[in-house]
């Protein structure tokens, strides 16, 4: 009698899911993504658009924080790049979102590139400082840039929101129709990013990240591949920009700061570091941590008449607490706790 897990073919080894719990688990996910737009309201449609912006985003630092070890904090500021590349382009060249998209992340993934360059002599605090450095560039370009062309705030015209000659207004109120859009990136960014650590790159960066110089002595091109990741993480950082520029509709520099690259940077940490879905766990637990605060305070403002004026300081501390919180008790993040618990149920009742 045999026990465990044998794979007896190549192909059920290598594949991303070869269990079929997971597959099951995949199909549920899927089929709940499907339906809770058609009834949900306008406000849970916010949080869910905002949760796939944030998770593209979160995604797309992981490759260069949690799989390569290249510290960033400058993740707000190629978002911002994004954001107003896509909004140059629609409002000063009328492009429709499925042409400012594309261009937007692959640009930004230039300029990703081009602030990675400091990271073959620089490591580790030395790097997280130089990224900084891009963050406060980008931003004085931004609020200075009028030389450039480039306000310090846009308006994107509606018109530029179509794909294909179609205007997502047909499909429906703004939140509904840019559903579709963020779950169809969403998915092709999880797709994309899961299986690139299984190619020769992501398998670099990986070496990189546990050892460089180990790397280098097996053949790994440290310059390359480390610029290679930059510009990884940063064309996602584009893509998400750009959504939440088509999205929101205005964009300013003030929603790219410095906190920004921190909440991004708590999202990895709290989900999980080198992870394609603790990335997603930390957008959705940084993104509803908030609203559930705002929530709870609406819900108390009868009992506590003040608490709305504490409200930010609420949320303030408890971004910080769950930080804290999650570092003591696990560094590993959510995703760590949910294997712990599929663990258990898959081992129970032994407690071996």
């Amino acid at each position: 009698m045999q026990s465990g897990t044998f794979h007896t073919t190549y192909a059920s080894d290598v594949s991303l899911r070869p269990y079929w719990p997971q597959r099951i688990r995949i199909v549920i996910v899927l089929a709940l993504a499907l339906i809770f737009p058609w009834f949900a309201d306008r406000y849970w449609l916010n949080l869910a658009n905002t949760i796939a912006i944030a998770a593209i985003g979160a995604i797309g630092l992981n490759i260069l924080v949690g799989y390569t070890g290249q510290i960033s904090i400058g993740h707000g500021g190629f978002l911002a790049v994004g954001a107003y590349t896509a909004g140059m382009m629609a409002v000063h060249l009328g492009a429709p979102m499925w042409i400012t998209i594309p261009v937007a992340s692959l640009f930004t993934a230039a300029v990703g590139a081009f602030f990675g360059l400091p990271s073959l002599r620089l490591k580790g605090l030395y790097l997280a400082i130089a990224t900084l450095a891009s963050q406060e560039i980008i931003i004085w370009v931004l609020t200075h840039g009028k030389l450039l062309g480039i306000g310090e705030s846009l308006s994107l015209p509606r018109a530029s929101n179509n794909l294909f000659g179609l205007p997502l207004d047909r499909l429906g109120n703004n939140d509904f129709a840019f559903y579709w859009v963020c779950l169809v990136a969403l998915i092709l960014t999880v797709i994309f990013v899961s299986n690139l650590f299984r190619t020769r790159a992501g398998r670099a960066f990986v070496a990189i990240r546990d050892q460089d110089i180990a790397a280098q002595v097996i053949g790994v091109d440290l310059f390359r591949y480390k610029l290679l990741a930059f510009a990884t993480s940063s064309f996602f950082a584009g893509l998400a920009g750009a959504l939440t520029a088509h999205y929101r509709g205005i964009i300013s520099w003030e929603r790219f700061t410095i906190d920004t690259s921190i909440l991004f940077l708590a999202m990895i940490i709290i989900g999980g570091l080198g992870s394609v879905s603790g990335s997603i766990y930390g957008a959705a637990f940084m993104t509803l941590l908030p609203a559930f605060l705002s929530n709870l305070a609406r819900a108390l403002s009868d009992v506590v008449p003040n608490i709305n004026s504490y409200l930010p300081y609420m949320q303030q501390g408890a971004f910080g607490l769950a930080i804290i919180l999650f570092l003591i008790f696990e560094p590993e993040g959510i995703v760590k706790m949910w294997r712990n618990i599929k663990d258990y149920f898959r081992l129970w009742p032994f407690s071996y």
